[in-house]
């Protein structure tokens, strides 16, 4: 399960594409609320390396690219918030709107809205960050390539990426039919440090670091973080 090259996104009508969108979006739809209750601290409930890891991301954009940051796939708003907290211009952006709409009553000093990592709403070289924590891992392999390239084109040089997803020693697939009692189709993607890290590269992002912790608690695979960086 090497990523190719893939159509680009941004002027794709294929029906793999909206399909794989549309399954995304009313499958976090149909959660949000069961998945806020569980999940709505979740800086505060992870694992400590976790947590550190998302601080010196935030000291990094603040050093090196003082502009806006984004938080892609931003759930309930929780880290969002942790980064405002931290002195980081952020907003949110979910596929979600039923996301969306919890994460603006939650932290209604910020700013939350609807849309796609895949094609993000923004003039080129805007953002100083891209966070995307356990977001990534729902882009279908063929579109992972493009996806980083939408990140390269939207981060000022200097900018910073740090990716976090459930990984593990080869490739694999998995797909959700139900969650938290509701039923939905969502396909994961869980994918290796090396696979992500190769696709990073290729869109013009170094690699500047990767962490692999092992399983925690009820955690069933490794997690990785990788932080890349836009040249410039």
């Amino acid at each position: 399960m090497r990523p190719v090259t893939a159509q680009n996104p941004r002027t794709s009508t294929t029906t793999e594409y909206a399909d794989f969108l549309e399954a995304t979006r009313a499958s976090y739809d149909a959660i949000a609320p069961a998945y806020t209750d569980r999940l709505s601290d979740w800086l505060s409930d992870c694992h400590t390396l976790d947590r550190c890891l998302v601080t010196a991301f935030a000291e990094l954009v603040r050093e090196h690219a003082p502009a806006p940051v984004a938080d892609l796939g931003s759930g309930p708003g929780s880290v969002t918030a942790q980064l405002h907290a931290l002195g980081v211009p952020v907003f949110g952006v979910d596929i979600s709107p039923r996301m969306v709409a919890l994460a603006r009553r939650a932290h209604p000093e910020l700013r939350f809205h609807v849309g796609s990592m895949t094609a993000l709403d923004l003039p080129d070289e805007t953002l100083g960050g891209i966070l995307a924590l356990y977001s990534v891992i729902h882009v279908p392999d063929d579109h992972l390539p493009a996806t980083f390239a939408e990140f390269h084109r939207v981060l000022r040089p200097g900018g910073h990426v740090l990716l976090a997803f459930q990984s593990g020693d080869t490739d694999d697939r998995m797909h959700l039919s139900e969650r938290f009692g509701e039923e939905i189709s969502l396909d994961c993607f869980w994918r290796t440090p090396d696979t992500v890290a190769d696709a990073l590269s290729e869109a013009g992002l170094q690699l500047q670091a990767r962490v692999l912790r092992e399983p925690q608690g009820e955690e069933k695979r490794p997690r990785a973080f990788l932080l890349a960086r836009r040249a410039g």
